[in-house]
């Protein structure tokens, strides 16, 4: 009996770690292999990367990745934490407005995208409302290489709307999970509202908010449908270029190349966000 109760556990993780070993552990060695395979060179090399490095698209690719990621980021932060805060205070019509703030949830990347793309198109929503103020006489084409800031902000503004809820719902169980007591104590001794947000939210508030950064820094990374609706070749990014290696140019170890350096950059991310967010020992909330 003893024994039977002793492998139960490892019974129970078997066909999680049996799925994991078949639907990532394989593909994610299979991607390492395609990437230090060359056809001009027998065995494994560094050219996949010194041809994906030497195009003049991947330094855009990669800057135009890293600009998004810093300017989407801390709006969607600061947003999430004020909508959580505000989520926490409400004693009534709670649940509605979380399950309103958090639809975006429900649509696709690409879904997000072509909404945003009805707004910012020619015949779209601002253009008739700048003809309807008397801002412009007719329709003007916002999406053009013409306008690269326009397509900057239409995918940023696109992905602070699409993907704020994520955080939002990580930070919002976090702030659940602060017990009310510490908010009374730094009340009782005269704490502004603004105070206990600082010294009491923030501080207890690391884990949630390692887990919420380091979710979102990964997948804005990994962009694609949105940049793809709005700016097309207009505005490339990392994934993007990875979609073009491997399904126009049939270049599958360019394509695992570049798919390792997005890893690499969401690896030495969530290194860099567990180093400044480090909770101290003993915080378990």
């Amino acid at each position: 009996m003893w024994s039977q109760n002793k492998q139960l556990p490892y019974v129970l993780i078997a066909p999680a770690s049996l799925f994991l070993a078949v639907f990532f552990l394989y593909p994610f060695l299979s991607v390492i292999t395609q990437a230090f395979e060359h056809s001009s060179s027998d065995g494994y090399s560094l050219k996949n990367f010194q041809d994906v490095f030497s195009h003049w698209k991947f330094s855009i690719s990669l800057e135009n990745t890293l600009l998004l990621t810093a300017a989407v980021v801390p709006v969607q932060l600061a947003l999430a934490l004020l909508m959580a805060t505000m989520v926490n205070g409400m004693t009534k019509g709670r649940e509605f407005v979380l399950y309103i703030w958090t639809i975006p949830l429900g649509i696709s990347d690409l879904a997000a995208g072509i909404i945003w793309l009805v707004i910012f198109e020619q015949t779209g929503f601002l253009n008739s409302l700048m003809m309807s103020l008397g801002l412009i006489s007719q329709p003007t084409p916002l999406l053009t290489y013409q306008n690269p800031m326009m397509i900057f902000v239409a995918i940023a503004l696109a992905e602070i709307w699409r993907a704020t809820a994520i955080m939002l719902v990580i930070l919002v169980a976090g702030i659940g999970l602060i017990p009310k007591e510490y908010y009374e104590a730094a009340s009782v001794f005269g704490a502004s509202r603004w105070q206990q947000f600082a010294r009491v939210t923030l501080p207890l508030l690391r884990p949630s908010l390692q887990t919420a950064l380091i979710l979102r820094v990964i997948l804005a990374f990994e962009v694609f449908a949105v940049v793809a609706a709005l700016g097309g070749t207009l505005f490339p990014v990392l994934m993007g270029e990875t979609y073009t290696y491997q399904f126009d140019l049939l270049n599958s170890g360019a394509a695992a190349a570049i798919a390792l350096v997005i890893l690499g950059l969401s690896i030495a991310f969530t290194l860099l966000i567990l180093r400044v967010l480090r909770v101290p020992k003993g915080v378990s909330i």
